[in-house]
């Protein structure tokens, strides 16, 4: 934990300095409020967020995975695009994030994030 860093999931190898650390969080708290409608918690190591598939989305959605694994190499960002079953003309990306063993309670404080971005409690 980093709690000086003021987000206890935040790992002493992130390389991001403490300042920009809160600015991150804000954007993604930003992205998951606006856009995350679904949370898939598939394993320890692995969190897939369903996001609204529309161009701005995906792009600051893109953006903001590629600057994390800059300064925290141990995420993994994949993205895919599907259908949304319910309305048949809506695209879906699917950002799907995954860590290495030892770092599952960051990904934990992903989920969190997002669900309470999302207005929920956490639990998926």
């Amino acid at each position: 934990m980093n709690a000086e860093k003021g987000l206890s999931f935040v790992p002493d190898a992130c390389t991001l300095p403490t300042a920009e650390q809160l600015l991150r969080e804000a954007e993604f708290r930003s992205l998951f409020g606006s856009a995350v409608r679904e949370i898939q918690r598939s394993s320890a190591t692995s969190l897939t967020l369903v996001l609204d598939g529309d161009p701005p989305t995906e792009e600051t959605a893109r953006d903001l995975a590629a600057r994390e694994g800059q300064c925290c190499s141990f995420f993994t960002f994949t993205f895919r695009h599907r259908r949304d079953a319910r309305a048949s003309t809506q695209d879906l990306l699917e950002m799907a994030i995954t860590v290495p063993d030892g770092r599952a309670a960051v990904l934990d404080g992903v989920q969190q994030l997002a669900a309470r971005s999302m207005g929920r409690d956490g639990a998926v």
